[in-house]
């Protein structure tokens, strides 16, 4: 009971941070730098007490009374529109929708636009109301000029950049929510659910056949998964599907790959997808059986210690990197894009040569002090009854500490890096 106990705390930590970032996305969506206040939609629904983000492709907010029942809905038009612009600037305008997706009313939210020009148009009694009544898909359909919609006296081009920016904003989150993925399976998908069945067969199968076939099948490895197919599991892509979803009908067989990654050492206490997938680990343990004796480097116990830590404050920058969408490339952190030679970085392609030289030297160098994906595999990994509760495992709750802090006062934090008081 122990142990299992101790495994579902484990799953527990990785589903909370993961819940935690898509959480934060969704919000991040939908409130942008400058969330959407309960009392900006009062006045055409007042009884609205709390907002909740939604997470499909409308991008918008639920709006919800006391009892968390639904009133309406509220969208805006920013930053899906910034490229529409008025006479100084984009206006991020609210469109608030009833039950039965109606539009009640058109609110300004913020604007870098004239403020008189704002003024005019809030006092206008008659623009703003252009659209009440209309469902969601009429207004995205709306003929501007055929429904009469003009521009405000002394506000043309600021009122005109209002009303193209709610039609294409609405336009666009409909077009969305009726273009479905359609459901495929490809040469890539079949490769990767061939390769998780060869990896199985290597990681359960009799001894002297995976002894026998051990080289052969890490080359295999290091051409097919690498070079050919490109599919290989990376904190980016690990990041991307958190934030954005798992793209069960376009790439089923990542996905597949994704699951038995995490899975499978979850549930057999193997190394899965480590040892027996990863064509840079193949790659190192094949450089290991080339390398003479004598060029074999025994680091210090002190320096061993300290490179251990490498991987976990890798994993720190990614979290903050993720939550708060900070611009920098993932995939520069990790060898695994430098395989696809054309679209690699030099920074992927620097850390990818740097760890294979490192390993001829100190044997699976990479895997062992550099790889923050390994180091995730590895922390949900089952290890029998001589396992025991860690300070990897107290390390990992104050991973779940930081990303709750970050989804709480991720605006803070934003506004702070931006040296905004």
């Amino acid at each position: 009971m122990k142990q299992l106990a101790l495994q579902l705390y484990r799953l527990a930590v990785v589903v909370a941070v993961a819940w935690l970032i898509r959480d934060l996305a969704v919000r991040q969506r939908t409130h942008g730098d400058s969330p959407i206040r309960v009392e900006e939609v009062k006045g055409l629904l007042p009884d609205a007490a709390a907002l909740r983000p939604d997470s499909s492709a409308r991008d918008g907010l639920f709006i919800l009374d006391r009892a968390g029942r639904d009133l309406g809905y509220v969208v805006r038009t920013q930053p899906q529109c910034r490229d529409i612009i008025g006479y100084a600037g984009v206006t991020d305008a609210l469109v608030i929708l009833d039950r039965e997706w109606k539009i009640l009313g058109l609110r300004v939210h913020a604007s870098e636009d004239t403020q008189d020009y704002i003024d005019n148009i809030t006092l206008d009694r008659r623009f703003l109301k252009k659209w009440n009544g209309l469902t969601w898909d009429a207004a995205a359909a709306l003929d501007l000029k055929a429904a009469g919609i003009e521009g405000v006296s002394g506000a043309t081009m600021t009122s005109m950049a209002i009303a193209q920016s709610v039609k294409a904003r609405l336009q666009a989150s409909a077009q969305e929510m009726t273009v479905r993925p359609v459901w495929r399976i490809g040469w890539r998908d079949a490769g990767a659910g061939i390769v998780i069945v060869l990896a199985g067969i290597m990681a359960f199968g009799r001894s002297e056949w995976r002894h026998r076939w051990k080289r052969p099948y890490q080359v295999a490895l290091v051409v097919y998964v690498g070079f050919v197919a490109g599919d290989l599991i990376a904190l980016k892509l690990i990041a991307g599907w958190t934030r954005g979803g798992i793209p069960w009908s376009t790439a089923p067989g990542l996905a597949l790959l994704m699951a038995a990654a995490f899975v499978v050492p979850w549930t057999t206490r193997k190394p899965f997808y480590c040892h027996h997938i990863c064509p840079h680990g193949a790659a190192q343990e094949l450089i290991g059986q080339i390398r003479p004796t004598r060029f074999q480097v025994t680091l210090p116990a002190s320096v061993i210690r300290g490179l251990e830590y490498l991987p976990a404050g890798l994993l720190v920058l990614t979290l903050m990197v993720v939550m708060l969408a900070l611009p920098l490339d993932l995939a520069g952190l990790e060898p695994f894009a430098a395989y696809g030679v054309r679209a690699a970085g030099w920074a992927t392609i620097s850390v990818a040569v740097v760890g294979l030289v490192a390993s001829f030297f100190v044997p699976q160098a990479y895997c062992r002090f550099g790889c923050p994906t390994g180091a995730l595999l590895n922390f949900v990994r089952a290890r029998g009854p001589s396992d025991r509760f860690s300070r990897r495992d107290a390390a990992a709750l104050l991973l779940v500490a930081l990303a709750l802090g970050l989804n709480w006062n991720y605006l803070s934090v934003i506004l702070w890096i931006k040296g905004v008081p």
